[in-house]
């Protein structure tokens, strides 16, 4: 048995990626490997950069790379590139981590405390394209010690501070030799994990082979292929006629291989929400009984149920509903005609037409949702009806990111948001205000002075209740300001061949399919017998 079984949380950054044409089937080779041996995946999208420098695999669970700790199936920390947990000081500002012993990089260069040390003090680099930098924000200094120890000194004591050492660690030996921007290392990456990149076809697949050097014990699985394939109906078809192993599928089409003896299907709990950002630069969106009145407005089971197909809840704030950082007071019920009393007292009059408008301006504002995201433009729709039953005329519009992304100041976006492994994780990127227009941190510029004392209050402050209180704070501020309309946390559902053992899911944050779903620990599956 292996000493380890691990992999940390699902998460990678993600760009849209490209319908392709179908790649070689399982069985024929596809990645030089053979059906007992290989894995095609379908999913919806690819990696930018494969640099942990710039954000590939920040929360863990990267094939290429492995963190100085890592999350088991529980999602609890446990030791990777360390041979144990930290020793934590007294006043919790240090953090000493050793070095387990044996690790190399698969070019055969040996783990050192001096790699360990370049990668978060590159990652901290106001050079480097980073924007998950502010994630980093408590560390004072990282320095190695002697040939086997990396020290931590923090600014401030920060409670989840272990769950940030899941960052992946790249070798000094290649990466500083190169620009962190633009350098080879973003398409060619040398890391100490389980796997190696083969090949990248820009929108069409990612190969990878077994390293058989991994520190972990040789994966069984030999060549792992992530064939990109945007559209949910083709991956669909390419799983059903036997060119994918498994894919990342929405509900519907879920349910259509409920009767399929050769295959499973895999559901994993996240804290992966849709949330209409609501800009506060605009007219409408950025007048509070608007959004008050859309919080009340929406009906979030009906969305769940229609929509998800009941894999989901309904979601109130950005912390799903049963977390144990959950508050329940916030928890409420679709009350449209609350909604209407709302606009009402706020001077917001119905028309004719039944759509409102206040001082010559309509209430009404333009709702942005990408392209080819079916489940997105269904919680777009359901939106935009339960909108205008109160008054608001919201136009729904589809578009790629590359069209989004230079109008989330001004104009709504169906967005999708989530982190696991601490609330800071998630909440602190998406709501505070020194973030408002960091690429897609705070999307919409939310600036509530309350929420960002009570978020850095929950990043500072030691003790799991006065942490509970603080977040408490955001989530019951937000019921009374809502930057954001939180519709529902989803569930995500994969279809895989019923090939393997030891397939498992974790608590998945936003971003999955690519590094997340059933795969997450695929250097661990063995053949069944």
């Amino acid at each position: 048995m292996k000493s380890r079984q691990i992999r940390g949380t699902a998460a990678v950054a993600v760009a849209l990626g490209m319908t392709v044409a179908a790649c070689s089937a399982p069985g024929s080779g596809a990645g030089n490997g053979s059906a007992a041996d290989s894995v095609v995946i379908g999913v919806a999208s690819e990696p930018d950069t494969l640099s942990p420098l710039l954000g590939y695999g920040k929360d863990g669970n990267s094939k290429l790379f492995d963190g100085l700790l890592a999350r088991n199936s529980d999602m609890e920390l446990i030791p990777a590139l360390a041979s144990s947990l930290p020793e934590v000081s007294d006043d919790a500002l240090t953090y000493t981590y050793t070095l387990r012993e044996g690790v190399e990089f698969s070019d055969g260069e040996p783990l050192s405390p001096a790699d360990v040390v370049f990668t978060y003090r590159t990652v901290l680099d106001g050079k480097t394209n980073n924007t998950a930098r502010s994630e980093l924000d408590a560390i004072k200094d990282v320095r190695a010690e002697g040939e086997d120890k990396v020290v931590f000194r923090l600014d401030y004591p920060y409670a989840p501070f272990a769950g940030r050492t899941v960052l992946p660690i790249v070798p000094e030996h290649i990466a500083a030799e190169q620009d962190p921007n633009t350098g080879s290392f973003n398409t060619e990456p040398v890391g100490t994990g389980p796997y190696v990149l083969s090949s990248w076809r820009k929108g069409e697949k990612l190969t990878f082979k077994a390293n058989p050097g991994y520190w972990g014990g040789a994966p069984e699985v030999k060549t792992l292929t992530m064939a990109i394939v945007q559209d949910d109906d083709v991956r669909a078809t390419r799983l059903r006629s036997g060119d994918l192993d498994g894919a990342i599928l929405p509900p519907n089409l879920t349910a259509t291989f409920k009767d399929d003896g050769s295959r499973k299907t895999y559901r994993a709990t996240s804290y992966d929400n849709r949330t209409v950002t609501l800009p506060t630069a605009g007219e409408v969106t950025g007048d509070r009984a608007i959004r008050q009145a859309l919080d009340l407005a929406v009906d979030r089971g009906a969305m769940v149920d229609k929509i998800l197909d009941g894999a989901g809840r309904p979601a109130y704030g950005p912390v799903p509903v049963g977390d144990p950082w959950f508050a329940p007071e916030v928890e409420r019920a679709h009350d449209p005609a609350k909604a209407k009393a709302v606009l009402d007292e706020a001077g917001w009059t119905a028309g004719t037409d039944g759509i409102r408008t206040r001082d010559g301006r309509r209430a009404g504002f333009t709702l942005l949702h990408p392209s080819g995201d079916k489940v997105r433009q269904d919680h777009a729709l359901a939106y935009a009806s339960d909108a205008k039953k109160v008054g608001i005329d919201v136009t729904v519009e589809s578009a790629t990111w590359e069209v989004i992304e230079p109008r989330m100041k001004d104009d709504a976006v169906l967005a999708g948001f989530g982190s696991t492994g601490d609330p800071d994780f998630g909440l602190y990127t998406m709501l505070h205000s020194t973030l408002a227009g960091d690429g897609f941190n705070n999307m919409g510029r939310y600036d509530n002075p309350a929420v960002d004392r009570a978020l850095d209050t929950g990043r500072r402050i030691q003790g799991q209740e006065a942490r509970k209180a603080a977040y408490d704070t955001v989530q019951r501020e937000l019921l009374k300001d809502p930057g954001y309309t939180f519709l529902t946390h989803i569930d995500h559902l994969y279809v895989l061949a019923d090939r393997w053992d030891g397939l498992t899911t974790q608590t998945e944050p936003h971003e999955h399919g690519f590094a997340g779903g059933p795969w997450w620990n695929v250097e661990d599956w063995k053949p069944k017998g």
